[in-house]
């Protein structure tokens, strides 16, 4: 608040342009934005106006558009094998292909230890 609680209309004015001269601003030609959120999801903005901002040696970018939300994706991981790994874990241990499988998955992929867990049983 300035002294006695009045706004002096001139010195206000004054200071507005002393901030704006103090103040860069720079339009940002982008394409697109993506913001990941903590939850997973993003906030994309297709063709957004983004202007940045220096102030104080702080830089500040504002992005102004329509945003829309993209929930994570569902990992599909491979398995850490191959179908013939499967053959030969099957083949070597005497077993059927899905007890292979399904040996491959406890093990991580380790072909070693899943054909001696299925020989052990």
């Amino acid at each position: 608040m300035f002294p006695g609680g009045k706004i002096d209309p001139r010195k206000l004015q004054r200071l507005m342009r002393e901030m704006q001269e103090a103040m860069e601003q720079e339009e940002v030609k982008v394409e697109r934005v993506v913001m990941e959120l903590k939850d997973g999801s993003r906030l994309v903005f297709e063709r957004p106006q983004v202007v940045r901002m220096r102030l104080m040696g702080q830089e500040f970018y504002q992005v102004a558009g329509k945003a829309r939300r993209e929930e994570p994706e569902e990992s599909k991981e491979e398995p850490p094998f191959t179908e013939e790994d499967v053959k030969l874990v099957a083949e070597r241990a005497g077993v059927s292909e899905e007890e292979a499988r399904r040996a491959l998955e406890e093990t991580g992929g380790d072909l070693a230890e899943a054909i001696m867990r299925l020989q052990e049983d």
